[in-house]
């Protein structure tokens, strides 16, 4: 039987982000689209999260789709080859499939086999959590490049009736190559959970139930006000943690890139850092609403591609959500 080639590099000092992709819904969904299931309205919508729009996928348009767009558009903006990925990272809470996972199908269909692929289940922390096991990848010698991927098509989860999470959400897919660098390019990261938490976003059954005919399809739920209240006063000490052992103040950022959770939440947190007037603060949300996974990337993606912010810039970059989970960086803008 033979052995299996080892795909070992030299080990680095730092790795960085290279580049970035991005997809979103192909429809625009207003607040008075679906307001009036929550017997609410564009006002109160708009006041509650600071959402105008959010992209949502047709139903002809998959997460996989998604995925695979945003994964190309940050290949070729990295000018590598797929074959040259040595992992390839998905983050995702709405891969239709328990098993087997988004990834192993990603990397096959940007042509990146035989990469180890493998998925991640941390909500809205995702990302942040794959571009911190990218970069152990990249210092280590394991793989010289990473695909890092946060996706979701929260659409198939929404139950139009909830008052508590339903009217935020949106679909969409971000994509970053991690690589080698020889200056510091991503942080040490700042990450964890709190699990005494764990329900307070989550789905309205399980599997179980629904196998047993006790429950409808799952669809996403949560308790709102411990969330704001966990993400803000909680939130703050990782984003400032992270500023600490990343060697930087907010003066030294280009931007701050969190969670588009919520506008309130999203202020909120830039108001008890005290950031800057020069500092951007993505607010995606309002046009995108909440991706969970995907939020991330999104906004970082879009403020390079607006221009509001350069490459090279140093920006902090967290997420936080279902689990409850949490995780941050601060990276150079690729």
């Amino acid at each position: 039987m033979s052995q299996p080639t080892l795909n070992q590099y030299e080990t680095v000092k730092y790795s960085r982000i290279y580049s970035l992709g991005a997809a979103r819904g192909d429809l625009t969904v207003t607040n008075d689209d679906i307001a009036g299931p929550i017997d609410s309205s564009d006002e109160w919508i708009r006041q509650r999260t600071g959402i105008i729009t959010r992209r949502r996928a047709s139903k002809d348009l998959s997460l996989m789709d998604m995925a695979v767009s945003a994964s190309n558009e940050a290949i070729a903006k990295a000018g590598i080859d797929p074959s040259e990925i040595g992992a390839v990272i998905f983050s995702t809470i709405t891969h239709p499939h328990q098993t087997p996972s988004a990834a192993a199908l990603l990397a096959d269909k940007i042509g990146a086999n035989p990469a180890p692929a493998f998925d991640i289940s941390a909500a809205c922390a995702g990302y942040c959590y794959g571009i911190a096991q990218a970069d152990a990848l990249v210092r280590s010698g394991v793989a010289k490049y990473v695909l890092v991927v946060g996706g979701e098509k929260l659409s198939d989860f929404i139950d139009p009736t909830d008052r508590t999470i339903s009217f935020l959400l949106g679909d969409g897919a971000g994509a970053a190559i991690v690589g080698p660098s020889e200056t510091p390019g991503i942080s040490p990261t700042v990450w964890g959970s709190d699990g005494s938490h764990w329900d307070a976003v989550g789905m309205s059954a399980s599997l179980l139930e629904l196998r047993d005919g006790t429950a409808q399809w799952p669809t996403l739920r949560q308790e709102g006000l411990t969330v704001f209240k966990w993400a803000v006063w909680e939130m703050v000490k990782v984003a400032r943690q992270a500023l600490e052992v990343a060697g930087v103040t907010a003066d030294d950022l280009s931007a701050i890139v969190t969670h588009q959770a919520n506008i309130r939440i999203i202020d909120e947190l830039a108001k008890q850092l005290a950031v800057p007037e020069h500092v951007v603060v993505a607010r995606d949300i309002v046009y995108t609403g909440n991706t969970s996974a995907a939020s991330v990337p999104l906004a970082m993606h879009a403020l390079l591609e607006s221009g509001e912010v350069k490459s090279g810039g140093l920006a902090l970059q967290i997420g936080f959500g279902a689990g409850l989970a949490f995780g941050a960086q601060v990276v150079v803008l690729p």
